[in-house]
């Protein structure tokens, strides 16, 4: 059977979870993940010693109980400054390298285990001007970047609006043509392969990897077509033109991002928060980030920068109040949800990539506290992604350059 055949027969044959929280007992666990590659500047967002607050963390202080604060944390052998944003959930280590080969995520990971009963196995979004370092934070256990979604309205649409017979007849089609290719490019690669020697042979493999993650991305997609989308009592919005209003633009995907996951649309899902190349509409800010945080130390730079990130940290507080402020089976939606808040920079001054601002909410864990490791020697931050794959029912002792999980996590 050609593959175009067999794909058109998984629609008959291929049983999905049921749809909604109807068909489930209790609450699900989720995941989200939010980076902000130009970091935060560690004199406001670090707890000085024997705290547990600090400027940044004040502005989220109505959660202080649902969250808990890192420092001395980053993940072994990821470097490269702003390259590193790529390897924020993977920890494969040197990237920027020619020889760099990226790893899986931490979202992929727990999609292939939580995921797969929902019309979406997860979600990679953004906020961005452009092209740039990290768009998208989610990466395929072939080591390829997921492409990110950055129109709410595309979303929105994806997410909620039933498509007309036409459209759902025009995905089909999209659907068995990839079909098509995939039998087109295999058999090119396979006579490649017969003739390939050492790297080019492993880059075959991630190649053929790929096509085998696609191929089961197909096989759903073609049931969920002809399910029904779940209806939610929120417009549909429209897409904010002007990328200076980063702010705005992050709480429309934050409304978003709370109605996937109540309507278990998701389970899973990745949100990058770009400043590159943006002057936030943030009131007394008049420069463009990236420029801001290589400040040298300038008080007024500091200063403007310090708004930016505060409004950030202050959209960020209204996702946890939207998450906790939606109550579900024995509990709120943000009790059943991890959400980790970091970037891969822990100074963007100076490019370092050690010592990382992080935030984790909700989920289950015992928070309220701030835990501090050795800043000069620092703890692996893939030990926290075992701690929070643990979590989420995935049993699991390691994640990249990990040595185990997190004491103090436990609830």
């Amino acid at each position: 059977m050609n593959r175009r055949r067999f794909l058109r027969a998984a629609g008959a044959c291929l049983a999905l979870p049921a749809i909604g929280r109807a068909a489930d007992a209790a609450a699900p666990r989720r995941l989200v993940a939010i980076h902000v590659p130009l970091g935060m500047m560690p004199q406001y967002f670090f707890p000085k010693k024997g705290e547990s607050s600090s400027p940044y963390i004040d502005i989220i202080a109505a959660h202080r109980s649902r969250f808990t604060t890192f420092s001395g944390m980053s993940h072994p052998g990821v470097d490269g400054n702003h390259h590193a944003g790529q390897c924020f959930l993977t920890g494969a280590p040197h990237p920027g390298q020619p020889t760099f080969r990226n790893s899986i995520s931490l979202d992929q990971v727990a999609a292939e285990s939580i995921g797969l009963g929902t019309r979406f196995p997860s979600l990679s979004l953004s906020v961005r001007k452009g092209d740039h370092y990290a768009d998208s934070i989610a990466v395929s256990r072939a080591g390829v970047m997921l492409p990110s979604e950055a129109s709410a309205e595309n979303l929105y649409r994806r997410l909620f609006v039933a498509g007309s017979p036409a459209e759902k007849e025009a995905a089909m089609r999209r659907i068995e043509a990839g079909g098509s290719v995939l039998d087109l490019v295999l058999d090119k690669a396979r006579r490649l392969e017969k003739a390939s020697l050492g790297e080019d042979r492993a880059r075959l493999d991630q190649y053929f990897q790929s096509v085998r993650e696609l191929e089961a991305r197909l096989k759903l997609g073609i049931e969920w077509e002809k399910r029904p989308k779940p209806k939610v009592d929120y417009p549909q919005p429209r897409d904010i033109p002007d990328a200076n209003q980063v702010i705005a633009k992050s709480g429309l995907m934050f409304d978003l991002i709370r109605l996937a996951l109540q309507t278990d649309s998701t389970r899973v899902v990745t949100l990058s928060i770009s400043t590159f190349s943006v002057v936030p509409h943030v009131p007394g800010v008049r420069n463009e980030t990236h420029g801001l945080t290589h400040h040298g130390n300038e008080p007024e730079k500091i200063a403007e920068l310090r708004k930016i990130e505060e409004a950030q940290m202050g959209a960020f507080g209204g996702l946890l109040d939207k998450l906790a402020g939606t109550n579900e089976t024995n509990g709120s939606l943000l009790d059943h949800t991890q959400v980790l808040y970091g970037s891969c920079l822990g100074n963007a001054n100076s490019h370092s990539n050690a010592n990382l601002p992080l935030i984790l909410a909700g989920g289950g864990h015992r928070h309220g506290r701030h835990l501090a490791f050795d800043e000069a020697n620092n703890k692996p931050l893939g030990n926290l992604f075992v701690s929070m794959l643990r979590k989420l029912g995935i049993d699991t002792d390691r994640f990249a350059g990990s040595t185990g999980a997190i004491p103090g996590l436990e609830s």
